[in-house]
């Protein structure tokens, strides 16, 4: 029997008040797979994010996630099939240490090979940093505390929301692109919504563009970075 896809999206129209955001998408995402949404601002790629968690929009259409169709199920229980939200803007407890952030992310008790050790391990400086407050944190920092809560829910997809969002040049190459990297080595599977072509591009071996709430293009990574017309048509490069 063919493997069940980690999320599939089919007809998927999403939007808010009277305003239809994303029409009729269609998107599957298997096991292992690293997949880019691109697109410019206001193409639907966080309204796709926030339909996949039922975050907000209002939402039509089938939305699955490790084969169960998920429609109207609180973020939560989605949440709990094995499904993580490293989220736009970094997210976390402000008023609460480091090592207080990490720990709350244990609690689901599933079980998995991600640990407060491993993590520290993947990002020394959260280590070197675990009492004190997140607020306090440099935003490279907090966007490795992002990721680290996200990886010790020891969920099969990992879903980023605009990752390198503020953060300068090195920091964005330093945080996102080198532990993606390590994660790509281990199968972890990803979905990137991200507006740094290059960056997304490197990282997955697939891309989705948005344009307009609707899929334009969805294929390898390598045949989009050769099609001039559509990178210009849609993503202004």
């Amino acid at each position: 029997m063919p493997e069940t896809p980690v999320l599939a999206l089919s007809g998927v129209s999403a939007g808010y008040g009277g305003a239809a955001v994303l029409e009729q998408v269609s998107l599957v995402l298997r096991s292992g797979e690293r997949v880019a949404v691109l697109g410019r601002n206001g193409a639907g790629k966080t309204t796709l994010v926030q339909a996949v968690f039922n975050l907000g929009p209002r939402v039509a259409g089938s939305v699955q996630v490790m084969g169960r169709e998920v429609g109207g199920w609180p973020t939560h229980r989605i949440a709990r099939l094995g499904i993580a939200l490293v989220p736009q803007g970094r997210g976390g407890f402000p008023d609460l240490t480091v090592m207080e952030n990490l720990r709350l992310a244990t609690l689901g008790g599933r079980p998995g090979t991600w640990t407060l050790e491993r993590v520290f391990m993947l990002f020394p400086r959260l280590a070197e940093r675990r009492a004190m407050l997140s607020s306090a944190l440099s935003g490279g920092e907090r966007q490795m505390l992002a990721i680290g809560r996200a990886l010790l829910t020891q969920a099969p997809l990992l879903v980023l929301d605009e990752p390198s969002e503020g953060l300068a040049p090195a920091v964005a190459e330093e945080v996102i692109v080198t532990t993606l990297g390590r994660l790509a080595a281990e199968g972890q599977t990803v979905l990137l919504v991200e507006q740094n072509l290059s960056l997304a591009l490197r990282l997955c071996e697939r891309a989705v563009i948005l344009a307009g709430g609707k899929i334009v293009f969805d294929g390898a990574s390598a045949a989009l970075l050769a099609m001039d017309g559509m990178l210009a048509e849609h993503l202004s490069v």
